[in-house]
């Protein structure tokens, strides 16, 4: 299909989610990007936030906590150390996450970590409120 480009999304356990994608956009460490069909090639760390993928016309918003993207022209690999469809995240999930990640932030050593643990506690806080 012209305009798509292979979408990987890979957890330690499994293969989470493989596509033809039209578009991706993702948490950058160092801000969003988007990835389109003949993106110039990189390897970045990932932020807690939402991949939104556009695959098929259709689009779905996958939390990711954080890992590593990996993009060339063709393909888009996204290894994430957990990730949850945002449309299969129930309350009880929520709360769990965000129990988690509030634990993180206090024990949180240095200004990474808790940078990384409050963007996470934020994303799920506002996850939640669109829930209830």
């Amino acid at each position: 299909m012209a305009g798509t480009f292979k979408f990987e999304l890979v957890s330690p356990e499994r293969v989470l989610m493989s596509v033809d994608a039209e578009q991706v956009v993702v948490p950058g460490a160092d801000g969003d990007f988007a990835v389109l069909a003949g993106h110039a090639p990189f390897i970045t760390t990932l932020r807690p936030g939402v991949l939104d993928v556009t695959a098929g016309g259709t689009k779905r918003r996958v939390l990711v906590k954080s890992g590593f993207a990996e993009v060339d022209p063709t393909r888009l690999t996204i290894l994430a150390q957990s990730a949850y469809d945002v449309d299969d995240l129930t309350p009880a999930i929520v709360s769990k996450e965000l129990a988690a990640a509030e634990a993180e932030l206090a024990s949180a050593k240095d200004d990474a970590a808790r940078m990384n643990a409050d963007t996470l506690v934020n994303e799920l806080r506002r996850l939640s409120a669109k829930a209830a």
